[in-house]
């Protein structure tokens, strides 16, 4: 669900969209968002998610996508974000293509690094997931400190359709 010449819409004012992919800028095309504390924020970083990679005729690619982002801007919300900050600020979600590949981030204000849980086989776990399915969905993920405070977590995915 796009504007006319093929821009992902914006939703609200917070929204950035940069340049389409084909525009000979240099630059990679990029889509940034606030997310708001919630399920409500969540469910526009999706629908977000879908509609920038549907505008950049990368349809193929939103399901894995939209599942990463879910996972990281969840864990920035459970565990990067202080419980005192009723306004849901803090946490942003950038899209960027790039040629072959396609990078999801997220960035938070804590300054803890994310904690990948390796499986326990021996229970059923309710928590802890998130960085696996990160990890099994993309070719690589990584995090980065922000200055002067917080972090950004990332994962990149190939644009190649599925075979």
């Amino acid at each position: 669900m796009g504007t006319a010449d093929g821009r992902p819409r914006a939703g609200e004012p917070g929204d950035r969209l940069l340049p389409k992919p084909h525009e000979p800028t240099g630059l990679p095309a990029a889509a940034a968002l606030r997310i708001a504390c919630g399920r409500e924020g969540l469910a526009r970083a999706r629908a977000f998610t879908r509609d920038t990679l549907c505008g950049w005729s990368l349809g193929h690619r939103s399901d894995d996508a939209v599942l990463v982002v879910t996972e990281l801007a969840s864990n920035a919300v459970t565990h990067a974000v202080p419980r005192t900050a009723a306004d849901g600020t803090g946490i942003g979600l950038l899209i960027a293509l790039h040629p072959g590949r396609l990078t999801l981030s997220v960035s938070d204000p804590a300054d803890a690094p994310p904690v990948y849980a390796p499986p326990d086989a021996s229970a059923l776990e309710e928590h802890g997931r998130g960085l696996r399915i990160v990890d099994a969905l993309s070719e690589e993920w990584g995090w980065a400190p922000r200055r002067p405070a917080g972090k950004t977590v990332w994962a990149r995915l190939s644009t190649r359709p599925p075979t």
